[in-house]
């Protein structure tokens, strides 16, 4: 099985391999035939220049020339050049090395002939020399020729056979390799296009078949992956969409929680949304008042027929283990998600809560503002007519019991009084009217401050100056009016007790602590302790407490008053 997966790499490589080693023997050969041939020209040359010697010697000889020695050296170093020499080499024909041999021996023995003193014998022997100097010649000839034809034979075997291993090696490629391979990438270009149903041909049990087959299993099981994933994307997208919707249906209904009186219209709101999820049909909500008859409110079809009950599920509201009532609902297709149920239930049960708490607070408003009301007519108007009251009885009394010549002074000195205390109770209860009506209808608190203080100071001659750093936003409305009774009670307090003719009036924050400076320059006093009845003070130190602030009052005689209230500015 191993060899079977391993076919292709090996055919290939063993061609390749053949490849290499034809190159190489080609080549090799072709580098020895080459190098052994530069030496054949050569000796070529050399044997065919000693035809030209010998004959030159018989000249010598015939013509006794003086350098014949000279010329048998000559021919001697000829015969025995290194040229000449290397034809007895291993690769040398062995009839070419015994020529060689026979010419060497013939040499030394016309050499001899010529050193004799019967040189003339030479002259009959040359011919037979030369002769055999022009066989040996001829021999080499045809021994060049040789290497030659079978450098030619080789390197075209050669070359043939690189040819043919080429030719086959490409072939086999593009058959086993190629097109294989260009179906694998067809395959791929359509698995890209999202298209799974791909079966390619599996044919040999190489690695490129099992890579086919690979292949294969990959594309099918991606085909079965891609559809897990594309149903898994569509199931994620539907939640996402039913998470959206509720989401904004609990946006929507955490919404009428921001109302400033949650009303019935408000809970007929939140069970709409509640009605218009998925897998919720129909709601009754019972809305419990200690003492009261319950609140009923209806979503949908058949919510309020009687059978409905019956039909339903009933979820207690609750709060703080506080029971508030009871949220009715029908379930449909697909499954409602009781998460989000929940969630709308802790919703009603805040809203019902909230109902609750802004019920009391307006209730413990209105008990407050009569409190006040009743605080402000025993301080001012109470006390007034309670003195009348007294003075009345004395009056009575006194005409009852004095003469008539000693009674008339005192009876019009009560009555002066009388007219008196009348005069002053008829102011304040016009103060205390005015205290009462006193709103911020101008928008703001520095424009309701001003409209104040311009009109206190059109009723008298004191020049008012205001400096205000405060905003509206960071007051509520409760704040705002303790500080506009407590500056107007102050300002009213300078006009009336201290003669003063200017008054400063400062407003601002620092350091998280809202301060307010009301300062005149009128006559002041020495102790504020005793004051306090005849400036209103008590009145201003109980709104200061209302604030979680310090009143504070400073003054000397003739350096006039001025009165500090502080508080941190957190709302109560």
């Amino acid at each position: 099985m191993q060899s079977k997966k391993k076919s292709v790499t090996k055919t290939i490589a063993s061609s390749l391999l053949l490849i290499l080693l034809l190159s190489v023997a080609t080549t090799g050969f072709a580098i020895f035939t080459l190098s052994s041939s530069l030496s054949d020209a050569e000796a070529v040359n050399v044997a065919g220049s000693m035809r030209m010697q010998s004959y030159r010697l018989a000249y010598d000889v015939k013509s006794d020339f003086p350098e014949l020695s000279h010329h048998i050296e000559l021919f001697e170093s000829s015969i025995l050049s290194p040229s000449m020499q290397s034809l007895s080499a291993w690769y040398v024909p062995k009839d070419i090395t015994q020529d060689y041999d026979a010419l060497i021996k013939r040499w030394q023995s016309l050499k001899g002939v010529l050193q004799s003193e019967q040189k003339s014998q030479y002259l009959d022997l040359v011919a037979g020399f030369v002769q055999q100097v022009d066989g040996f010649v001829f021999k080499l000839q045809r021994f060049s020729e040789q290497k030659l034809i079978k450098l030619a034979w080789v390197g075209g075997m050669g070359l043939g056979g690189i040819l043919l291993i080429s030719v086959f090696v490409v072939r086999f490629t593009r058959k086993e390799i190629v097109r294989p391979l260009h179906a694998l990438v067809g395959a791929s270009e359509q698995i890209q296009s999202r298209s799974f149903d791909v079966e390619l041909n599996v044919g040999k049990q190489n690695e490129l078949g099992i890579l086919t087959r690979t292949f294969n299993h990959m594309a099918h099981d991606l085909g079965k992956l891609y559809k897990g994933l594309e149903q898994a994307v569509n199931e994620k997208t539907h939640r996402l969409q039913v998470a959206n919707q509720s989401l904004e249906v609990l946006y929507r209904s955490s919404q009428e929680l921001t109302a400033s009186v949650i009303t019935a219209e408000n809970f007929q709101a939140i069970l709409k949304q509640l009605v218009s999820l998925e897998g919720v049909e129909a709601a009754r909500l019972e809305i419990d008042n200690p003492g009261e008859k319950s609140l009923l409110l209806y979503q949908g079809d058949d919510a309020a027929k009687d059978d409905f009950l019956s039909q339903c599920h009933v979820i207690p509201l609750t709060l703080d283990d506080q029971p508030l009532g009871s949220l009715y609902w029908r379930a449909g297709l697909p499954c409602a998600d009781l998460g989000l149920i929940d969630n709308f239930v802790h919703i009603l049960s805040r809203a019902i809560y909230y109902n609750h708490a802004q019920q009391q607070a307006s209730q413990l408003l209105l008990m407050e503002e009569r409190a006040t009301i009743a605080r402000e007519l025993h301080d001012s108007l109470a006390q007034s007519l309670s003195y009348l009251k007294i003075q009345m009885s004395l009056l009575k009394r006194q005409i009852s019991e004095i003469e008539p010549s000693v009674g008339v002074l005192k009876t019009q000195q009560v009555i002066s009084e009388l007219d008196t205390g009348l005069s002053s109770a008829y102011t304040q209860l016009r103060e205390l009217l005015t205290t009462f009506r006193l709103t911020i209808k101008e928008g703001s608190f520095g424009a309701a401050l001003s409209e104040m203080l311009k009109q206190l100071e059109e009723q008298s001659a004191v020049v008012i100056r205001l400096e205000n750093e405060l905003s509206s936003i960071e007051l509520d409305a409760h704040q705002q009016v303790h500080l506009l009774q407590l500056i107007r009670e102050a300002t009213i307090n300078a006009i009336k007790h201290a003669q003063a003719s200017n008054i400063d009036v400062r407003c601002y924050e620092q350091a998280g602590e809202v301060t307010i400076r009301v300062k005149d320059d009128g006559i002041g006093f020495d102790d504020p302790q005793t004051k306090q009845d005849h400036y209103g003070m008590s009145i201003m130190q109980e709104r200061a407490s209302r604030l979680n602030g310090v009143l504070t009052v400073h003054s000397s005689p003739n350096q006039g008053c001025e009165i500090v209230l502080t508080y941190p500015r957190v709302k109560e």
